[in-house]
């Protein structure tokens, strides 16, 4: 879903993969241990399970399509009726995530993000460092409401835009050393930056949503808005600050004086989106409105008879004003239409739903505790020790599929060893999500990755030497985070 691969090398490994994973699935299932022998069900989900797995590292079939197999499988197993397979594709989660989607659609068909980053350049100066902070605030900003590949595809070109002016006006300069450090750093940090900016809230980024919804589904417990913001921003923050350090001042300083006619060439394209329309302002209002109540909803909570909020209708309430709302004071086009909701990520929403039905059964047929058992057996197992290896496992493993179908798969492993070891399953869970959206080696890690890779701006090598860099800074943030903001922000 996520990866950016030759026509041939994709089409070779898809077709493997199709046929593999029924086979193994039906290997699995005839063998005389998995089957109606010692493991039983959980064979059989297991079986299940690995079949999955292939399509998903493979990607024979699209990714959401492949969530569709708990909903057929797990009832012709027998490990669940048809209304138990298919309630965790219903789940509120999914609604939470939608919401956000919603939302987010709307401020691209009004051109609200637009405006939001080139004004938050427009702020940070001429300077080519302050150029790039800016860019890297508005992308990390934007990334936490909208999809991070819809941000990268919106900063792309005006980065584009600094770039060729530099050339234009300073005839040469593309030879020069300072001016390739300056645009491989913004290319680069425009990617990564984008990827950061997703972990910071819920449904910033799709590995968020499915650590909430399997903590739903698995143990009851609900991660709210607003104790998640309590980490994400953080991390977010000092990660974007790591990564903006090293690249400007460290691996490719740029040592180049102020950029003639970048102030003059953001105010261009302000001025062509014209003074801020009603449209932008009432965007502005929903999602103002919406951020705040998912943030004070425990107060409102406590003064409200009925304590009815909850993140999921808070989202769902967002999303349905953007459809009541006018986009002017004339009745007409409201700030969203239901043709635009044709963008909305639905795939995302069944893999969602595949995700933890599988993992519900995982958990129903005994499959998680046990793996919680055995690593509970062997008492060598340092916590502090799992929870760097986990984080790193997540994060190298993420560099080469796609950081949804890993977290799906590996989330329910990590859970059973937090239970295994009777550690906080969000001491573990937490840096291993985030780690999923911090691959920073390779273009076919992430769509920004990939994106910002096109520009031609990026040299793979150079890539990976900054990336490999990074990935070892983000491991090591997560860790220290695991031990201390996320420890005392979800204390019991």
């Amino acid at each position: 879903m996520n990866k950016s691969k030759s026509v041939r090398e994709v089409s070779t490994t898809s077709n493997v993969g199709l046929f593999l994973g029924p086979v193994l699935f039906a290997l699995i299932m005839g063998s005389e241990s998995f089957g109606a022998g010692e493991l039983g069900d959980a064979g059989r989900v297991l079986a299940l399970a690995v079949w999955m797995l292939c399509w998903w590292v493979t990607e024979a079939v699209p990714i959401p399509v492949t969530a569709l197999l708990p909903m057929i499988l797990l009832p012709l197993l027998g490990i669940f009726s048809m209304s138990e397979a298919t309630a965790p594709y219903s789940n509120p989660v999914i609604y939470l995530f939608m919401g956000g989607f919603i939302i987010a659609l709307a401020m691209e068909r009004n051109k609200l993000h637009l405006r939001i980053a080139l004004n938050l350049i427009r702020i940070t100066g001429t300077r080519p460092d302050g150029i790039i902070l800016g860019f890297f605030l508005a992308t990390m900003f934007l990334s936490m409401w909208i999809s991070n590949t819809a941000t990268a595809v919106m900063m792309l070109p005006i980065a584009l835009s600094i770039l060729q002016l530099m050339q234009a006006t300073n005839p040469g300069l593309e030879r020069k050393k300072g001016f390739r450090n300056f645009a491989f750093a913004l290319m680069l940090g425009i990617a990564y930056a984008a990827n950061i900016g997703g972990v910071i809230t819920i449904i910033g980024t799709p590995p968020n949503v499915v650590l909430v919804g399997y903590m739903q589904e698995l143990y009851g417990v609900s991660l709210d808005f607003s104790r998640w913001l309590l980490v994400g921003l953080p991390i977010g923050l000092v990660m974007g600050a790591l990564m903006y350090l090293f690249l400007v001042k460290v691996a490719y300083p740029n040592r180049l004086g102020p950029i003639a006619g970048s102030a003059e060439m953001i105010q261009d394209q302000l001025d062509t989106l014209g003074p801020i329309r009603s449209a932008e302002i009432r965007t502005t209002g929903v999602l103002v409105f919406t951020a705040l109540l998912w943030i004070f909803r425990n107060p409102l909570n406590n003064v409200l008879p009925n304590p009815f909020l909850n993140d999921t209708i808070i989202a769902m309430v967002g999303g349905l004003l953007v459809f009541l709302i006018p986009a002017t004071r004339l009745q007409g086009r409201k700030l969203l239409d239901w043709k635009s909701m044709e963008r909305l990520p639905w795939g995302i929403l069944l893999l969602f739903g595949g995700g933890m039905s599988l993992a519900k059964g995982m958990e129903v047929v005994g499959i998680i505790q046990e793996i919680g058992s055995y690593i509970s057996e062997n008492q060598w197992f340092s916590v502090a020790l799992l929870v760097l290896a986990l984080t790193a496992v997540s994060l190298f493993l993420t560099e080469v599929m796609s950081n949804v179908a890993l977290v799906t798969i590996f989330l329910p492993v990590v859970m059973g060893i937090a239970d295994g070891l009777g550690a906080s399953v969000l001491v573990f869970a937490i840096p291993v999500t985030m780690a999923s959206s911090f691959a920073f080696m390779l273009p076919i890690s992430t769509p920004p990755n990939a994106i910002l890779f096109s520009s031609g701006y990026i040299g793979i090598k150079d890539m990976m030497k900054a990336g490999v860099v990074l990935n070892f800074l983000a491991i090591l943030l997560l860790w220290a985070a695991a031990y201390s903001l996320i420890s005392w922000v979800y204390m019991p």
